[in-house]
């Protein structure tokens, strides 16, 4: 049983799936929850021919439904998915959500929810030893269209241990 619950956005679902990691997510907590609007989001991306994960396979992955729709934030900037996933991580006690929109995992911080993103659970990954390397990981996130400034990539290769080209 993971030490706390693991609630997942979109983007880190997608992204890690793209570069064939997703597994790191059950790897690093066991078992992760999945907000119902994810879930419509990915169904819309793949309705498109995007390739996204097909999270029924996965029994280390739980479908939740928002319990109460009161919990969502009332920010018109936030995605659904980012939302929902705030709203199920108020509901329960130490949890840990993965989101990357840096507004979502702001209005997070701001109810006292603890975050991290899909670098983070690339450098979490490397930690442990279930990854080498971080660097080419990041290029191939980048290919695949996710925005990432260099700064921030600086930041997660020094705390990597990698050289910064």
């Amino acid at each position: 049983m993971p030490e706390r619950p693991v609630v997942v956005n979109t983007s880190p679902l997608l992204y890690l799936h793209q570069v064939s990691h997703l597994d790191l997510l059950r790897r690093l907590y066991q078992q992760i929850q999945v907000p119902t609007a994810v879930i419509q989001e990915l169904d819309v991306g793949r309705s498109q021919g995007i390739d996204v994960p097909t999270l029924g396979d996965m029994a280390w992955i739980t479908p939740v439904a928002l319990p109460s729709p009161e919990l969502i934030p009332n920010e018109t900037d936030l995605g659904k998915g980012e939302a929902e996933v705030i709203a199920v991580g108020l509901t329960q006690a130490n949890c840990l959500l993965v989101l990357d929109d840096q507004l979502g995992r702001q209005i997070a911080q701001l109810y006292g929810l603890s975050c991290t993103g899909t670098l983070g659970i690339l450098l979490k990954a490397k930690q442990l030893g279930y990854i080498d390397e971080v660097q080419p990981l990041i290029r191939q996130l980048q290919h695949c269209g996710m925005w990432l400034g260099e700064k921030l990539i600086e930041q997660i290769l020094k705390q990597a241990g990698e050289q910064v080209l």
